[in-house]
């Protein structure tokens, strides 16, 4: 295998970078060494790497910052993956591309499946299915990843957020009506190497949900993070008095959000045998990380 990720920088190339490292010939790009805004560039560092897979883990990720960046937000999440889903559909490369939960508008009372039709509610979610759309028309071979609430301790994230304002603030106002399932950066990496590394892999293109196990909202993934964190440093976060649960109209954001971001992953563990870990275990796993 001849591998090339885009997104050297992000959650997921960060991770992707410590579990594929058994992988001889493979590059990982920034988005300077190829710019999502200059398509030449994208063209160019395929062309000249030839790789037989690439992995796209760059992405315009700033959900309120889209509604007045809508262009650029389009450029990098749709126009530029259109571009590499060609370039790698003359090679006869395999593209393994990272999409959003926000491509649903979050009305359903159940888990979302991959059969379900798109709404997105936001410029990111919107642009984030035309990525998938491009990918899907050029007939490249292909797995799209549909992620839920990812967070590490790489990039910018919730999570890290919750870290440092716990450490600042002494009252936190917290969304509590939005739900979905915290899915750790390396959880996702791991459930990609294992795609990589399946020996069918061409004939199982399509689309695939992927979060780790269980439900929360996003108090209660705070909760659990200050909970945890505490666990295994006590003594943390001395200044925090209260996390106080709000509803979404109470916060106001740019982007409107789904209130039910939940996802069903049985066709990925039934395709690929892919396993999800408990989102709380996952936390733990990750906190003991940051702690290191």
């Amino acid at each position: 295998m001849k591998l090339l990720v885009f997104g050297k920088n992000g959650q997921l190339a960060s991770e992707l970078q410590l579990i594929l490292n058994s992988i001889k010939e493979k590059k990982f790009l920034s988005s300077t060494e190829a710019n999502f805004l200059n398509v030449d560039s994208i063209v160019k560092n395929i062309r000249d790497f030839n790789p037989t897979c690439i992995i796209n883990a760059a992405a315009y990720t700033a959900v309120d910052k889209a509604e007045s960046e809508e262009p650029t937000a389009k450029q990098i999440n749709a126009l530029a993956v259109g571009v590499i889903a060609e370039e790698a559909k003359k090679l006869n490369s395999h593209l393994i591309h990272y999409s959003t939960d926000y491509v649903f508008d979050g009305s359903k009372a159940q888990p979302y499946s991959e059969s379900d039709r798109p709404n997105p509610i936001n410029a990111y979610g919107k642009s984030k299915l035309e990525g998938e759309q491009l990918i899907i028309n050029s007939g490249v071979s292909h797995v799209i990843l549909r992620v839920s609430w990812i967070y590490g301790n790489h990039g910018h994230n919730f999570y890290k957020t919750m870290l440092r304002l716990g450490a600042e603030k002494e009252e936190l106002k917290i969304v509590s009506d939005q739900i979905g399932c915290p899915t750790w950066s390396k959880s996702i990496a791991k459930a990609t190497a294992i795609i990589l590394n399946d020996q069918q892999l061409l004939e199982k293109s399509g689309i695939y949900n992927y979060a780790d196990e269980g439900v929360t909202s996003w108090y209660g993934f705070a909760e659990e993070i200050f909970n945890q964190y505490r666990l295994l440093k006590p003594n943390s976060f001395t200044n925090l008095k209260k996390i106080i649960p709000i509803h979404s109209n109470e916060y106001k954001t740019a982007a409107a959000r789904p209130l039910n971001s939940r996802l069903n992953c049985g066709k990925i563990k039934n395709t690929f045998n892919v396993e999800m870990s408990d989102w709380k275990a996952s936390l733990q796993s990750a906190l003991k990380e940051n702690l290191n």
